[in-house]
């Protein structure tokens, strides 16, 4: 948790000395937005090659109605366990999404929609994300999200 509040503290901080979080190229904009359709994607269809190149070791993810955090290992368990139940991703929406960009590091904040399928049945969920990119050796990674569900 302190490293969390941490690195936010540091963004907060190092945009207010460099200017503002609002100003990304729409190359900048589309790259990131890309990486994150790419993240989801992946763990629906539990790509662990992809998951592992933009998921790292260090990621925290907060779900809402979860009390225990998960990490990488985590992560990467839940996309196995929905592949293995027979879910299948059917459609996903993010229909508003802000970015606020600090150099190397971009907060994405979205509503999402998101219906799958398990054995024949269709389910669709809605909520919020805040999610956390960093760009480490040319790449975007995704360390750090938190969704939850509408009350």
């Amino acid at each position: 948790m302190r490293r969390v509040l941490y690195l936010l503290a540091a963004v907060l901080v190092w945009a207010s000395l460099t200017g503002s979080a609002w100003a990304q190229t729409p190359q900048q904009r589309d790259e990131i937005l890309k990486v994150r359709e790419s993240v989801w994607r992946a763990w629906f269809a539990n790509d662990t090659t992809a998951l592992q190149a933009l998921v790292p070791p260090d990621t925290i993810v907060m779900s809402g109605g979860e009390a225990r955090w998960k990490h990488q290992a985590e992560v990467f368990q839940t996309a196995a366990d929905f592949q293995s139940s027979g879910g299948k991703l059917i459609r996903i929406e993010f229909p508003r999404t802000e970015i606020q960009l600090f150099g190397d590091v971009a907060i994405v904040w979205s509503n999402y929609l998101v219906e799958t399928e398990t054995n024949g049945k269709r389910a669709v969920s809605t909520g919020r994300a805040s999610e956390v990119f960093v760009r480490r050796n040319g790449q975007w990674t995704n360390p750090g999200w938190h969704t939850d569900s509408p009350p």
